[in-house]
């Protein structure tokens, strides 16, 4: 049976639990029963991601997420797919600069079927995999890039902003999604080699949440994982290490045929996984974290000279994380008087700190947050996997909250004095190449409808829809 077992209720854990475990080969196990609802959740991470890749060969990890779902030795084709919707399970994947994630949520009387399956592609995804596959799955990437970055308004904000963030050569330079010449470039070898090194037991977290009889769910593990060879050869990503601040403003004008101009900016925030990160999250989310934040109400309520603002942190544990400004204007505002705005919010921020309702709202939001990921099965499986992998200790996902709680309004004006500064971003200015929709048909229609996304999640995953 798997060895080094340990079990913990911390406080503030709300009553949850979590089991550790590791199999012979590397393997790390967690384990959480949640008797409430009869389905459980399995989620594999895997301690690679892009910033793992390397110039030339960008968007392998997140090719490789698209070939894991094309079939195995005992699995062919879209086989994966049809066994767990026949099941009454859904399932998916996701790939970040830090990690590639796969996962099922089943009914639980059909979990051991979905430990089979993961387990079956991590062993035998070889024997399966070849140039018809993966000629098949980059065409997919390809046009998944089209149609969601670069033919799409806005969409190559991100990958701008983190390519001017990130100088050339640092690992988190290039975005999961990859370039098109790299994705090009991938030849059937160098697929093999990314799964020979990677997609081992012994570098990636097995967490299974929900109605579980934890006895046999880790025998059910050791049958099918515990025969799957481990893989010593891994190479670790490049050091992540910049100074703290950028040391001055980065800047780019995109003219393209978007709707309305935007002011969009990344700021340099301390690493996930620090009580100055967790202080971060409560100044962006006073700041710019919905509709009672300071930016919306100066922007769009009361200058009414922006329809969205939204300012939220993208947490990077082996980088500094980043925060996300994005700011659609209305009418025929210009970007220079919304930015002026920005920075004048920024700075009475900095100066006055947050006040006591405002400290009270943010945590609640961020405490919300954190209940909402817990609250369902493959939620908390997520997060346990992610506190294993990045920090080493999965017992700290049932504890998160509570360090965002005990952050000081003090300690949220220090972030924001030392950080949201002009001299710590990088910024792109979007002017459209054709009238805006307001100037054409008037502020009304720009209004409705409009949408923000404070940090660009989708893109920092690159994948939402697995290949079919």
């Amino acid at each position: 049976m798997p060895m080094g077992h340990t079990a913990t209720e911390q406080a503030g854990s709300g009553g949850l639990t979590a089991t550790e475990h590791r199999l012979d080969n590397g393997l790390r196990v967690v384990l959480s029963e949640d008797h409430l609802t009869p389905v459980a959740a399995v989620c594999l991470w895997y301690d690679v991601g892009s910033r793992h890749e390397v110039k030339g060969r960008t968007g392998l990890a997140h090719l490789f997420e698209h070939l894991m779902f094309q079939g195995s030795a005992q699995v062919k084709g879209n086989g994966h797919f049809e066994l767990v919707q026949g099941a009454g399970g859904s399932l998916n994947g996701t790939t970040s600069f830090e990690r590639t994630n796969y996962f099922e949520t089943m009914p639980a009387h059909q979990l051991e079927l979905a430990l089979w399956l993961e387990a079956d592609r991590m062993g035998s995804l070889l024997a399966a995999l070849d140039l018809q596959s993966l000629d098949n799955q980059r065409d997919v990437v390809k046009n998944e890039r089209r149609q969601r970055y670069d033919n799409v308004p806005y969409g190559t904000a991100f990958e701008k902003l983190t390519a001017m963030a990130y100088p050339e050569g640092h690992p988190y330079h290039h975005t999961p999604i990859g370039s098109m010449a790299d994705l090009d470039a991938a030849s059937l070898a160098d697929a093999q080699e990314f799964f020979r090194t990677y997609y081992a037991p012994n570098n990636a977290v097995l967490a299974v949440v929900g109605d579980i009889d934890p006895e046999q769910t880790l025998a059910w593990i050791e049958k099918y994982f515990g025969s799957i060879p481990s893989h010593d050869a891994k190479r670790p990503p490049r050091d992540g290490t910049l100074p703290d601040t950028m040391g001055g403003e980065l800047r780019e004008v995109v003219r393209e045929e978007v709707p309305s101009r935007a002011l969009m900016a990344a700021y340099r925030l301390p690493h996930d996984g620090t009580r100055e990160a967790d202080a971060a999250d409560v100044a962006l989310t006073v700041l710019g974290g919905g509709e009672s934040s300071r930016l919306y109400n100066r922007l769009v309520r009361r200058d009414r000279s922006a329809v969205a603002a939204g300012f939220g942190l993208l947490r990077l544990s082996g980088a500094p994380s980043l925060g996300w400004l994005d700011v659609k204007t209305s009418g025929g505002v210009e970007v220079a008087a919304v930015e002026s705005a920005v920075d004048e919010e920024l700075a009475r921020f900095a100066q006055e700190g947050p006040s006591p309702e405002e400290m009270e709202r943010a945590q609640a939001q961020l405490e919300r947050e954190w209940l909402d990921r817990l609250a369902t099965v493959g939620g908390r499986a997520d997060e346990l996997c992610r506190y294993a992998v990045l920090f080493g200790d999965p017992q700290l996902a049932l504890t998160a909250v509570g360090r965002v709680l005990d952050v000081t309004a003090e300690e949220v004006q220090a972030v924001a004095r030392e950080r949201l500064r002009p001299d710590n971003r990088a910024v792109l200015v979007y002017e459209p190449t054709v009238p805006t929709e307001t100037e054409a048909t008037g502020a009304e229609d720009a209004v409705e409808g409009a949408t923000v996304t404070d940090v660009p999640a989708d893109q920092g995953n690159a994948e939402e829809e697995p290949a079919k």
